[in-house]
């Protein structure tokens, strides 16, 4: 029974342990405190029903009725018995909560405050989960099984918010289960008897044994690869680790669907949420030159998925060097500024993006890690975030006129752009037909997306809510177009739907509105500034910012004189052209001249005024890796390479030249006289006869080390080189150069040993087959043998060192101190 009551603790703490993901969905723990106690309650009665010898049915009940005592006076209806007895009104409060956290979770994006719906449903798993367990570890004896249940408990996280749950808390669980399991095999080995080795020694009390140390080297091992290898595999970031990582990650367009940046805000599903708190959080403060700013902005979604839209990994350069200059593609009816600004990141806001305007040009305080993508039009990071952070930049501002983007040609069918960013999931008939209504009779790109802008008003039915109303169709675009109630995503997202199947690029803008907290230049913005508007790609002129919210619904909201207030209870003005926009923006400018016109229509992607750029090639990539792989597979053959140059610069014959005169000869003769050096002969002999041992090696002929150099150069002679003179001489002398160099008074002096070796290498690859050359050139056997051979002898002494260091720290085992203790 003692037994039963410790594995039944562990399985609880175990429980607790494998909950920890839940701690990047909530803001606070208190879903961990109340956790806690509800299995902590089924844990206690657990133990009771074991003591009281009830059968397994009967504990089973006990810890369900336990629960659900819990759950009684953690939530609380008012209708309860003695605080903690339910009634038919406490089930009744029970199934509100259920049908509200489903609510809660279309409504928040996480990290999730406190609601009562959305803790009681976390309380209810953590405690279904914790009896579950119980019943697996303890009453059938199976705590293997035990891991499926608190892996539903792991996967909640992951699938609400893949992009943010970090690697600790799959630790800490995995760690809970590791600890079930070994306390369920201890036990087992208890009841077993005393321990022995495989050598029939046995085991010290202080001591553990043999198989249970590698088992735990294997389960630190285990968890060490399941928590390394999907950050070292690709295609498998994404999920479980891919935290803080690279930028935005998924999104619904729709407002139903889930997604996220890197970092703590989601793109659709955190939008949704942060505006549905009650509480204000000041995010970002923004200090510019510029009177009347446009959005800040930090990401875009441009993947039209089914589901809704999704954003893209970007990629740039760093922000730290020169950005592409807009300035340098302003053509008749755009208008561009350069204005700075200073941006304040508070505490309350941690993502992998940076807000700024669009269309900065240089940055300051910003590092090499900071990336900022053309394309996107995004600043990013792969290793950093963006909380507490403060930065300057210098940024264009584009204001363009209707009659400047009536004059942008239509891209063509087979223009990149066009390509990737005018692809919806489908026909949707409803959509399809009220684009052909919308843009009827409209002849240029501009005319037609108006058109699609203008019908989002009031005047159509569109209103203004922060909660929509659920539709009958199956598909949320058309729930919206239908029902005509949303709050910016849903504008933003339809917009674009609509404008793609036009024909038309479209994507999605994330940012602040400027809000109404403003002090001089200085905006500060909070969680209900945060906003979504559409952008649409004109051949020429690049990505222009459309934003069919209504006005009124949005603090701060900022309207254009290409794209007007379509509720405004009186027209703009044709000679003003703006509405509470910057001033100066050109209305009366005419058509694009032949610059724009003459453009070439089919150069890439247009973004910032750069020059366009396609999606990068895949083949540099492929490759470059193909090059890394020959280079790899080289270097056994460069290695061989340069070690039979070395050798063979030794291997010809040293000398000593000294110079003396002698008497007899004629005036003005130098007589020159060579001496022999022996250590530099001996080495000479030694790097030869190793380099033809090396040759034998690569060509598959034997090596008996024990044998005498002659006896090795008879036996070449005799099996392999037979009948050639030539190399039979060469293998004899460099067999007798090393047998000298190592048992004669006087090395041989004089031959040479490079030739001779040449000699052999040429015979033996003449009577060697095509596979064994091929071998011997590529892969060389000796280079192998010598690398086999080496890590070999590391491993040992690892080992070796391993070995001594750990019998070192042994002696200073506290199990082993206490057991010396007791026998003496």
């Amino acid at each position: 029974m003692i037994a039963s009551r410790n594995i039944g603790v562990v399985a609880a703490a175990a429980t607790l342990l494998a909950a920890a993901p839940l701690s990047a969905i909530f803001q606070s723990w208190t879903w961990l405190i109340e956790s806690v106690i509800a299995v902590a309650v089924v844990a206690g009665v657990a133990a009771l029903t074991r003591l009281a010898r009830a059968p397994l049915w009967g504990q089973v009940l006990g810890m369900l009725a336990g629960l659900v005592l819990a759950l009684t006076w953690l939530f609380p209806s008012g209708e309860e018995l003695v605080a903690v007895l339910p009634t038919p009104g406490t089930f009744a409060h029970f199934a509100n909560l259920l049908a509200s956290s489903a609510q809660d979770m279309r409504s928040y994006g996480v990290e999730v405050p406190d609601t009562d719906p959305l803790l009681f449903i976390a309380v209810l798993g953590v405690g279904a989960v914790a009896v579950l367990v119980d019943v697996l570890a303890v009453g059938l004896r199976r705590p293997a099984l035990a891991g499926l249940p608190m892996l539903a408990i792991y996967s909640v996280p992951v699938a609400v918010y893949v992009n943010s749950v970090p690697a600790t808390p799959f630790v800490v669980g995995a760690a809970g289960y590791l600890w079930l399991l070994v306390t369920d095999n201890v036990d087992r080995v208890r009841r077993f008897g005393r321990r022995f080795t495989g050598d029939g020694r046995d085991i010290d009390v202080w001591e553990a044994s043999p198989l249970a140390s590698a088992g735990r080297r294997l389960a630190v091992v285990g968890v060490a690869l399941a928590v390394a290898l999907p950050l070292a595999v690709p295609g498998m970031t994404g999920g479980l680790l891919d935290s803080l990582s690279r930028g935005p990650g998924n999104g619904t367009g729709n407002g139903n669907g889930s997604g996220g940046n890197s970092g703590r805000i989601d793109l659709f599903a955190s939008l949704a949420g942060q505006l549905n708190q009650s509480q204000v959080s000041e995010l970002v403060k923004v200090t510019t030159s510029e009177p009347n700013p446009f959005y800040l902005r930090y990401a875009v979604a441009d993947e039209l998925r089914p589901a809704g839209f999704q954003a893209r990994n970007p990629s740039g350069r760093p922000t730290n060097r020169d950005l592409p200059n807009p300035a340098e593609r302003a053509g008749p009816g755009v208008q561009q500024t350069t204005y700075k600004a200073t941006v304040e990141v508070t505490k309350n806001l941690s993502m992998a993006l940076m807000p700024v305007y669009a269309e900065p040009v240089r940055t300051e305080d910003l590092n090499g890690n900071w990336l900022y993508d053309p394309n996107q039009q995004v600043v990013f990071s792969n290793r950093e975030n963006s909380r507490g952070r403060k930065y300057s930049f210098d940024y264009v501002r584009s204001t363009y006129s209707p009659a400047a983007l009536r004059a942008a040609r239509p891209l063509p069918t087979d223009h990149p752009v066009r390509r990737q960013l005018t692809a919806t999931p489908g026909p949707v008939p409803e959509v399809e037909d009220l684009v052909k209504g919308l843009i009827q009779n409209k002849r240029t790109d501009y005319d037609r997306v108006l058109a699609i802008y203008q019908h989002f008003s009031a005047d159509n039915g569109f209103s203004y809510r922060l909660s929509t109303a659920s539709g009958s169709s199956g598909q949320d675009i058309v729930n919206f177009l239908t029902n005509k109630v949303g709050y910016c995503q849903q504008y933003a997202a339809a917009m674009a739907w609509l404008v793609r199947s036009a024909g038309i690029p479209a994507r999605v803008a994330f940012g602040f509105t400027n809000g109404s907290n403003r002090d001089g230049d200085t905006f500060t913005l909070t969680n209900l500034n945060l906003h979504a508007w559409t952008e649409v790609f004109f051949d020429g002129i690049g990505w222009v910012p459309f934003d069919a919210t209504p006005a009124y619904g949005v603090p701060g909201s900022t309207r254009s004189a290409w794209a007007p207030d379509t509720d405004a209870p009186e027209p703009a003005a044709p000679g003003t052209g703006v509405t509470d926009s910057p001033a100066g923006t050109d209305t009366s400018a005419g058509p694009a001249g032949p610059d724009n016109a003459d453009r070439d229509l089919d150069d890439g992607l247009s973004l910032s005024g750069t020059r366009p750029a396609e999606q990068p090639p895949v083949w540099p990539w492929w490759t470059a890796g193909l090059l890394a792989l020959l280079a790899l597979l080289a270097i056994p053959a460069l290695r061989r390479l340069a070690l039979r140059r070395r050798r063979g610069a030794k291997a010809a014959s040293a000398a000593v030249v000294s110079s003396t005169v002698d008497d007899g000869a004629e005036p003005g003769t130098r007589v020159v006289v060579v001496g022999a050096d022996a250590n530099a002969a001996r080495a000479d002999a030694h790097a030869a006869w190793a380099e033809l041992l090396d040759t034998m090696v690569d060509f598959r002929i034997p090596v008996d080390l024990t044998e005498t150099p002659r006896a090795t150069a008879d036996r070449l002679v005799r099996d392999t080189l037979g009948d050639d003179t030539a190399a039979t001489g060469s293998a004899r002398l460099l067999g007798r150069a090393e047998e000298r160099a190592r048992y004669a008074r006087d090395p041989l002096t004089g031959e040479r040993l490079l030739p001779a070796l040449r000699v052999v290498r040429g015979a033996l690859a003449a009577q060697a087959d095509r596979r064994t050359r091929l071998l011997a050139a590529v892969l060389p056997p000796s280079v192998l043998l010598r690398w086999r051979t080496a890590m070999a002898d590391t491993s040992g002494r690892m080992v070796a060192l391993t070995g001594r260091a750990r019998y070192r720290l042994l002696r200073w085992n506290p199990r082993r101190l206490l057991a010396d203790r007791a026998a003496r």
